[in-house]
């Protein structure tokens, strides 16, 4: 099977060029149907994350642009959502700030490493917490507004809350596995 080797790389620019648009959704926020695009535009890009690594990985065609803009497209969405909702009253900004917090002691630990050309595998804690964070930011992102669902605000809340919590975990797990490479 040939496949195009920059397709992970495509899916990563998509999720790039998501972020304006699902941006431009908050400032609609009256509109039922803003509401539901940016849900959808949130979905589409977390989805384009999962993709490009999964093909990356099974066709090895794994690129310095990846290593590179992936993981910033990652936190660069995430954190650009987790601003919008905050500013527009949507989430706590604990949580939120706690999860941004996490995400750049993360990425410097990270940083670090490659220098040293060490590499610490992503946990299926790490994973779960990605999921119940991508799917918190989606109810939130449509809400009890956009869905018609009565107190999915507040089950959107309860669950930014539990990935936060896990966030943190991951976050102290994730240090504590590269601690070792820090104090030799």
């Amino acid at each position: 099977m040939i496949i195009d080797k920059n397709i992970p790389n495509y899916l990563t620019i998509l999720r790039m060029i998501s972020i304006p648009l699902i941006i431009m959704t908050f400032y609609l926020d009256d509109y039922i149907f803003a509401r539901r695009l940016g849900g959808s535009i949130f979905i589409a890009a977390s989805l384009t994350d999962f993709l490009d690594g999964y093909i990356a990985r099974k066709f090895n065609i794994v690129s310095r642009f990846g290593k590179t803009f992936d993981p910033i497209a990652d936190k660069v969405l995430v954190a650009c959502v987790l601003l919008m909702l905050v500013k527009n009253g949507r989430a706590n900004e604990i949580p939120c700030l706690l999860i941004l917090a996490r995400e750049f002691i993360v990425s410097g630990l990270r940083e670090s490493l490659i220098r040293s050309k060490i590499s610490v595998p992503v946990s299926n804690l790490a994973k779960t917490k990605t999921v119940l964070q991508m799917t918190a930011i989606t109810i939130l992102i449509i809400g009890t507004k956009g869905s018609g669902i009565p107190y999915i605000d507040e089950i959107g809340s309860l669950m930014l809350w539990v990935s936060t919590i896990l966030t943190l975990i991951s976050g102290y797990s994730y240090y504590k596995s590269c601690s070792q490479y820090f104090y030799k």
